[in-house]
């Protein structure tokens, strides 16, 4: 079991590594924005949570390129792998390109959000660069995915890091005004996300194209690179789940934040700062799980359910010790983190208080992540992703609106709903994964 957890470490590492390092970039943007004002903090946010369910869709979709090409893999089957890469390519650019355009034709509905007049003023031409730069950004994670489900994750790592200063120094030079630029503010940070996600998907083709690590599958170009029927029906059996799995749980969060919003801007700049807070922890949870779901993934493609158990629980166990880890540090430091992004004492005060809600759901936010992407590993999308919806949809954000609105707790009282949530998610999913990996099924 140790030694399982160990492999799942080390290919997992580059892709936590990347993961953060996305998320670095998010929180650099947020602390930029915030330092100009928090209504322009409150604009961000608005933009951040309208994309998220969308954006999170197309992520879903780019998660069916790991696991096909994983399951290939372990087949040893360089001709199935190079054929996904070209079907989960063009699936996945569709899937980017129609999001992108119904996020600019439908920009104007953050008017009629109930959101404060100036916030949604600033927040609208910000809307429409990050609705843009869901192309290349879908089509970066479309070629890590592929890579990822090689085993190759260090790429995508450095392509990452590599990023942080890019977008740092073009946020300088755009927000503020630098260097003779004009001083764009909210609107000169979505440039900056723009340029860089557009460099980096660049950059990530010609590694594919050149490295030998991609050779032998680049070299079947003339054979394998066709559309089919069937393989992208195939991606779709795993891509719409996984993409409604994600957009259940990231649209409650979206939603939770509108309905926040409706509070007030102090409410809402104070709960981006804990749910960005919760979500750089989270990305850590989430390289967890894509590497437990790639290992079980190629173990399910050479039908080894022995590996496929050992894998499971190794991970769920590194998964609890992280997740207690993680809400020890909220706990110490959750009257210093919400400085990093503001210092009006309102929102300080309000997100200090978040911050300990978010100490305590860190164990089944990380439980529900790594458990999801296990039974993604083994094929298994349908009864989680019911189970999923209802964590969330008939228990979280009900809970959550009740408790925030006719109960007069307001922020805090959503997140409780958060907690009930994600809770009742980790336990289930857990649960299925032990039951399922017991019992051997037949090949892919």
């Amino acid at each position: 079991m140790r030694s399982e957890a160990l492999k799942t470490l080390r290919l997992g590492f580059p892709i936590i590594i990347g993961e953060l390092a996305q998320m670095a970039i998010h929180l650099i943007d947020t602390a930029m924005v915030g330092a100009i004002s928090y209504k322009h903090l409150a604009a961000a946010a608005l933009v951040i949570n309208a994309i998220n369910i969308p954006l999170v869709l197309g992520f879903g979709m780019t998660i069916s390129v790991s696991q096909m090409v994983s399951m290939a893999h372990g087949r040893n089957d360089s001709n199935a792998i190079s054929h996904y890469l070209f079907n989960g390519f063009f699936l996945c650019a569709l899937t980017a390109f129609l999001i992108s355009g119904a996020l600019v034709v439908g920009s104007n509905l953050l008017t009629h959000l109930g959101q404060d007049a100036e916030v949604v003023q600033l927040a609208l031409p910000f809307m429409n660069l990050m609705a843009w730069s869901i192309v290349p950004m879908l089509l970066f994670m479309t070629l890590k995915q592929f890579a990822d489900g090689l085993q190759i994750t260090k790429v995508a790592m450095i392509l990452s890091l590599l990023a942080i200063p890019v977008d740092v120094f073009l946020n300088w030079l755009l927000i503020y005004g630098n260097w003779g630029f004009p001083r764009l503010e909210l609107i000169g940070a979505g440039w900056a996300a723009l340029i860089t996600r557009i460099l980096l998907f660049l950059i990530f083709t010609i590694v594919v194209f050149t490295h030998r690590h991609f050779k032998e599958y680049i070299a079947l170009i003339k054979s394998q690179w066709y559309l089919k029927r069937k393989t992208l029906n195939d991606f779709l059996y795993i891509g719409i789940p996984s993409s409604l799995q994600v957009a259940f749980e990231s649209g409650a969060f979206a939603v939770s934040a509108i309905i926040i919003g409706t509070i007030g801007a102090v409410a809402q700049a104070a709960h981006q700062i804990a749910i960005s807070c919760a979500s750089f922890t989270f990305m850590v949870s989430m390289g967890l799980s894509q590497a437990g779901s790639i290992r079980v993934s190629n173990a399910y493609g050479s039908n080894d359910w022995n590996k496929i158990s050992e894998i499971g629980k190794s991970t769920l166990q590194v998964g609890l010790i992280y997740g207690c880890l993680c809400a020890l540090c909220f706990g110490i430091f959750r009257n210093q983190l919400p400085l990093i992004f503001n210092n009006n004492p309102e929102v300080v005060k309000l997100a200090s208080i978040l911050l300990i809600c978010a100490a305590i759901f860190q164990i089944s936010d990380c439980t529900q992540a790594i458990g999801a992407g296990l039974l993604r590993g083994i094929k298994d999308v349908k009864l989680p992703t019911i189970l999923i919806a209802v964590a969330y949809w008939l228990i979280g954000l009900p809970i959550g609106y009740l408790l925030a609105l006719p109960f007069k707790l307001k922020t805090v009282g959503m997140w409780i709903g958060f907690i009930a949530g994600l809770t009742f998610a980790g336990i289930f999913l857990t649960v299925r994964f032990l039951k399922r990996s017991q019992i051997p099924k037949k090949s892919v």
